[in-house]
């Protein structure tokens, strides 16, 4: 008895005690979802000392982790990580038609197979270490001359109970709910804000306190003639809510839904599975979670994941489709739904720059607000939120929008030093989250994350003060895009001109509407009339990548060459000041590139052609230093 009172008396006083153990990286990665992978990987393929904190034992996130496994946009722009990725996948299954299985997406995968893609990639990064498993605790913060503050350390719990301290050089927000801006003090947004306050023709005149709903997933399997594992009928169920899933169980056909067949065939991935994340009378959940405590998350995510199961139940029962059910082989989970919920909106970082809906409608309308210059990634998808459970749904009628870019200053703190925000905690308005929440951009702005990061830590300049050129020239070494034109992608032999003349403004691609994701194109193979050489030189100098006293003279004849653009630019360099040594080591190099890439000298100048001369003769990519912090708001 005695014995017994002191081992009791011992494991009390052992749950006062604590194991604290100090880190120190360079890089520190909070979140391992999709854009904290894609930053542990570019920061370890680029030799940083890096410390990854997962959530989960699956990396990836939403991409993985959340289910959401048919991947939204980006079809034609394979930026980056995003492309790496999708080519891993390529070689998994056996080529492109092998994953466009079902119709929400080209890309369809199991999550299982991407989760152990990254984490191949990560097993050949040695410098990269993780922790999995792990609650935020506390951060350490000083304050700066300058008004600012600098994130020096965070305190961690990790899931054996010890407590880290983890100092670091710089530190990426990656979680799923922006949960180190609540730790951190660190201004953002939560709900939808108003037009008064953004400018934006669609955000509300009124506050809304509104997110998107969030969705648990589900990986079903058709068993064929088999009886699949059925669901138990949770308590909650409640059939009216999925009345009007598909066709065959509508009692209202105002609604006008499809078929079930063709609602299950939405998400079809290979191997006779399908991904549940359908939106129509479907299993989105609205539940706000940002502002709540890890124990008030767990009973609302519970209540998500009955809204999952009774979906399933309503179509195993209502809709006797009983040889579909949850598939056993995919989530290492007790229930068999997905390791964590989907969450569209966390919460939004102020930003030094903040992307508007206007900014992503027409990248040129504000002179003063050129965001585009300072691009990190691409997108392609529409405006597009999931709204339909929320208890007070607002209508919103979204504009039309090109492929995109997003800019850099999104991803900096205005107030916080040493942080730079990934995943979708970035600086956009509600409205613009309806895009930039993706996988595939997700997964670029944490590659854009990594390397910032890296490139922060090496030189020892805070993220906001970085060169944004040299990021950039980074960026498109490691493939990416950071202009979205998708006629001239990374096999073109323009390619990196056509980005650099770009994002210097001088020369502009077109947003167009096509289908559901629209694009912007260039036009490379056009040709340059004398009016448009006119107007792209005009530009030129109106930017000031020309002085003032530089003249041209096009002559009076329309149809231009490439030769006679050599000649032309020589005469534009010597009125720059270029020496003629100088001079004559362009033209003999330009006409060599050009003869390589099969351009005939005397042929007519053509865009792409153009963009090579340009950035060969005036590299207006570097010329100008560029900045991030613009007007947040057309007002």
């Amino acid at each position: 008895m005695k014995l017994r009172l002191l081992l009791s008396l011992g494991a009390l006083l052992c749950l006062q005690c604590t194991s604290t153990q100090t880190r120190t990286h360079d890089v520190v990665i909070i979140g391992g979802g999709t854009s904290g992978t894609a930053a542990a990987i570019q920061a370890g393929r680029m030799g940083a000392d890096v410390l990854l904190l997962q959530e989960t034992e699956w990396l990836g996130g939403m991409l993985t982790a959340a289910g959401v496994s048919a991947t939204d946009g980006n079809h034609k722009l394979p930026a980056g990580l995003w492309g790496e990725f999708r080519d891993s996948l390529y070689a998994r299954y056996g080529g492109p038609e092998a994953l466009f299985t079902g119709w929400v997406s080209n890309t369809q995968f199991e999550p299982h197979v991407g989760a152990e893609i990254f984490e191949n990639i990560l097993a050949e990064l040695p410098n990269v270490q993780r922790i999995v498993g792990f609650q935020l605790k506390d951060a350490t913060l000083v304050s700066l001359d300058n008004g600012k503050q600098e994130l020096r350390s965070i305190v961690i719990e990790s899931n054996d109970g010890t407590d880290f301290v983890i100092n670091g050089k710089v530190f990426i927000e990656a979680t799923e709910y922006g949960d180190v801006l609540g730790l951190t003090n660190t201004p953002y947004s939560h709900y939808m804000e108003t037009n008064t306050e953004t400018g934006e023709l669609s955000a509300p005149a009124t506050e809304h306190p509104y997110v998107q709903d969030l969705t648990y997933v589900a990986i079903l399997k058709d068993y064929g003639t088999e009886m699949a594992p059925l669901v138990k009928r949770p308590e909650s169920y409640n059939p009216a809510e999925f009345d009007c899933m598909c066709l065959e169980l509508c009692s209202d056909p105002t609604q006008n839904p499809v078929s079930c067949d063709k609602m299950l065939d939405y998400g079809r991935l290979p191997n006779d599975k399908f991904m549940i994340n359908w939106p129509n009378f479907g299993n989105d959940h609205y539940a706000d979670l940002l502002e709540k405590s890890q124990s008030e998350r767990s009973v609302l995510l519970q209540d998500a994941k009955n809204t999952t199961l009774s979906w399933i139940y309503h179509l195993q029962t209502e809709g006797n489709y009983s040889h579909i059910g949850l598939a056993t082989d995919e989530f290492p989970t007790e229930d068999g739904l997905a390791l964590i919920p989907y969450i569209r909106e966390s919460r939004r970082v102020e930003g030094i720059d903040r992307l508007y809906e206007y900014d992503l409608a027409d990248p040129y309308a504000l002179e003063e607000r050129p965001l585009y210059q300072s691009a990190i990634a691409v997108g392609d998808y529409p405006l597009d939120h999931h709204r339909k459970k929320n208890p007070v749904p607002k209508q919103i009628d979204f504009p039309s929008i090109p492929s995109y870019s997003v800019p850099y200053g999104v991803m900096i703190p205005k107030s916080v030093n040493g942080l730079i925000v990934a995943e979708k905690s970035i600086s956009v308005s509600n409205v613009a989250n309806g895009t930039t929440r993706l996988q595939p951009v997700v997964l670029q702005l944490g590659q854009a994350a990594g390397l910032a990061a890296v490139m922060s830590a090496d030189i020892g300049v805070a993220p906001a003060l970085l060169d944004v050129r040299s990021l950039q020239e980074e960026l498109l070494d490691y493939g990416a895009i950071l202009m979205p034109y998708m006629d001239a992608l990374q096999d073109h032999w323009a390619f990196l001109s056509i980005q650099k003349v770009g994002l210097s403004g001088i020369m502009r691609g077109e947003g167009i509407p096509v289908a559901w994701a629209n694009e912007t194109r260039f036009y490379p193979e056009d040709v340059v009339s004398r009016n448009d050489l006119n107007t792209i030189l005009n530009r030129a100098k109106q930017l000031e990548y020309f002085s003032d006293d530089t003249q041209w003279s096009l002559g009076s004849r329309n149809r231009i060459t490439a030769e006679q653009t050599l000649e032309l630019f020589a005469s534009l360099a010597e009125d720059e000041g270029f020496s003629n040594a100088l001079i004559s080591a362009k033209q003999s190099t330009a006409e060599d590139t050009l003869q390589s890439a099969g351009v005939d000298l005397n042929s007519a100048l053509n865009r792409a052609t153009l963009a090579y001369l340009m950035d060969h003769f005036f590299d207006p990519f570097y010329s100008k230093t560029i900045t991030i912090g613009y007007p947040n708001s057309r007002l």
